[in-house]
């Protein structure tokens, strides 16, 4: 007895078309999604939400918490650290953006070029 489904996979209710647009939908959401979770936001944004915590914490130290760092206001500095840190992990987000998808090409059809000028 031989499996019916195998032996023509174009019963199987989907087209070639159907699958290639379905590919190219998941690939589009994929590259949505990556570049929304790009690891540099993240860590961005937890190294400046932590500095600010830390600087306010430095700020506000007293004499005693002061000398028990030896004279140094560690709380004051690390907090600056962490601010310069997670400044610099946007700005990099910013000045270099995860790659758009690639557009939309159905079978058969040319990708279009921009023209040169």
């Amino acid at each position: 007895m031989t499996d019916h489904h195998s032996e023509h996979p174009e019963h199987s209710g989907y087209s070639e078309q159907d699958v290639q647009r379905e590919v190219s939908e998941l690939k589009e959401r994929s590259a949505t999604a990556a570049r929304l979770f790009d690891i540099r936001r993240i860590i961005g944004g937890l190294f400046v939400l932590y500095g600010v915590i830390v600087t306010i914490a430095g700020l506000t130290d007293d004499d005693a918490t002061i000398d028990k760092a030896e004279g140094v206001n560690i709380n004051l500095w690390t907090g600056l650290g962490m601010l310069l840190l997670g400044i610099f992990f946007l700005a990099w987000l910013k000045l270099r953006p995860t790659a758009p998808p690639p557009p939309h090409v159905e079978p058969g059809e040319e990708p279009e070029t921009e023209p040169k000028g």
